[in-house]
């Protein structure tokens, strides 16, 4: 184990065990957050120079008359 965690073992160790379930179930969502962002943020990474490429292409396409409007209500 690290220091961190013996650190909030022996800080949950007095309490009653139904807080320490809590806090418990409150980790785990936390850290799902957590993975949850490191996911995106590494898939945004790999995926950003293709945003950077479609959106100069759009800007080009715009500059030339070539794009149209959006319907949304097609959406």
């Amino acid at each position: 184990m690290t220091t961190a965690i013996t650190t909030i073992s022996k800080m949950m160790e007095p309490l009653p065990e139904q807080t320490q379930e809590q806090i418990v179930e409150h980790l785990r969502e936390y850290l799902e957050d957590l993975n949850d962002e490191i996911n995106w943020n590494n898939t945004f990474r790999k995926t950003q120079s293709k945003l950077v490429s479609s959106a100069r292409r759009a800007k080009q396409e715009i500059a030339q008359g070539l794009a149209q409007s959006m319907d949304y209500s097609q959406l």
